[in-house]
């Protein structure tokens, strides 16, 4: 079946052509590499190959890439080579944060300009944003666990003597037009809510912040209202009196506004930090399709502009969260570290978080021509996002180094993802089966599919 060519909407040629000026500049390689006498001389790994290779990440051994991608960059070479061990070298002089510059001055930038307002997704006109942290299995190496620190293995026998490092991720994630707006990688030993707190300098006014009921707290409220923004956060049965007696009464649809005050034990670094010693809440109560009741704390207060019956929909919406954490373990399989240092881990981390956005941005014309090809359909068609990361991973190079105009790069990336699209069955409902160390074995094993 051919398609005729979609049109390509200039932010995202205007997209591609910054990043290739920025790999290009001078200046944005000194930034970003690790000594000022690095990538000075004329090697077939240079900054922007070693950029790319990263953002490339693979499954595939180091030579193998190292072989398919240099034909590609080097066509006119009869055998361009690089051995493992230079690749190595190349990539200790480069520092992760090019990743972050680009994310952060480059795409989202664009991603948020005004002229694309039409085209962002808002929830009663907020920015809906999610927080959740996630850890992360590291290789089991001296540098690793010093950096990050060590988990201990154990069994039904208690620990047995094996340890390995462990990560702790998070992101500010815009879960309505699926962009991660900072990405953080520290050691497990870190706190879920200690990172989200972090996040928070990044908050808009006007923003509205969900998150899992283990970061319900006093201290994270008083953090996003201070920054102009808003939060809708699960409560625990063990949270603010109000909360309880909500969850006692086992009514849905009920709404409360109260004023919490600050814990006893918070007030001093509250107030040195400038944040209020007192709130004015909203909790309400929500029914589950399972019959749970569940009690959300909100900023939100006005009944007439929020109402009730909303918030269990707008709490689904921070499952989004989960779904991208799975499409960076799984389909980008993080885990499947290409290094064994520091320095490496944290290039792969942030490589997947700048592809995942860039993946975004750039399937949203396919899937917008989807739309309105299959509004007919009985199920919606949606863009493959496996086939989607494999289109951006083997065009990469061309997208982001190539000499062809970014609008033609587009428009054949486009042609690809509209080819097979997948359905979408909203109301299927697959049902949550108990954890067995056998099924996850067999599924790792020759199941799960990684992309590239």
């Amino acid at each position: 079946m051919s398609y005729s060519p979609l049109p390509v909407p200039s932010h995202l040629i205007q997209l591609i052509d910054a990043l290739r000026a920025r790999l290009r500049d001078p200046r944005f390689v000194a930034r970003h590499r690790q000594r000022p006498a690095d990538f000075t001389r004329q090697r077939t790994l240079t900054f922007p190959v070693v950029f790319l290779l990263l953002l490339q990440k693979t499954t595939k051994s180091v030579q193998r890439h190292l072989h398919e991608f240099l034909a590609q960059w080097l066509p006119e070479a009869l055998a361009p080579t690089a051995t493992p061990g230079a690749w190595t070298q190349a990539r200790a002089k480069f520092k992760p944060s090019a990743f972050v510059e680009l994310n952060e001055e480059v795409l989202l930038p664009l991603a948020y300009a005004p002229a694309q307002a039409a085209q962002r997704r808002t929830w009663h006109g907020h920015r809906l944003l999610g927080v959740d942290g996630s850890v992360l299995r590291l290789p089991a190496t001296p540098a690793l666990a010093k950096a990050f620190g060590q988990k201990q293995v154990t069994n039904q026998d208690g620990p047995t003597g094996t340890t390995y490092a462990e990560a702790r991720m998070s992101v500010l994630y815009d879960l309505l037009n699926d962009l991660g707006l900072d990405a953080r990688l520290e050691p497990a030993s870190m706190g879920e809510v200690a990172l989200a707190r972090q996040h928070t300098g990044q908050l808009q006014s006007g923003d509205l912040l969900l998150w899992d009921r283990g970061f319900t707290g006093f201290g994270l409220m008083a953090s996003v209202l201070a920054r102009g923004a808003h939060c809708v956060g699960r409560c625990s049965r063990a949270s603010f009196a109000p909360a309880l007696e909500l969850f006692r009464r086992d009514r849905a649809g009920r709404s409360v506004v109260t004023t919490l005050h600050a814990p006893a034990e918070q007030r001093a670094e509250l107030q040195r930090l400038g944040l209020p010693l007192q709130l004015t809440v909203r909790f309400v109560s929500v029914r589950l399709s399972t019959g749970e009741l569940e009690v959300l704390v909100t900023s939100l207060l006005e009944e007439d502009a929020y109402p009730t019956v909303e918030f269990g929909e707008l709490y689904h919406q921070r499952w989004g969260q989960e779904t991208y954490y799975g499409r960076l373990k799984g389909r980008l399989d993080l885990e499947h570290w290409t290094g064994e240092t520091e320095t490496a881990v944290r290039q792969d981390f942030q490589a997947a978080v700048l592809l995942a956005n860039l993946e975004s941005l750039l399937r949203q014309p396919a899937q917008a021509h989807l739309d309105t090809r299959g509004a007919a359909r009985q199920h919606p068609a949606q863009v493959n996002r496996a086939d989607s990361y494999h289109a951006l991973k083997e065009r990469v190079l061309e997208l982001l180094a190539g000499e062809r105009p970014a609008a033609a790069v587009l428009g054949q990336l486009q042609r690809w993802l509209i080819a097979n699209p997948v359905s979408v069955r909203p109301q299927r409902q697959v049902p949550r089966r108990a954890p067995s160390p056998a099924r996850s074995y067999q599924f790792q094993r020759h199941v799960r599919k990684a992309v590239y």
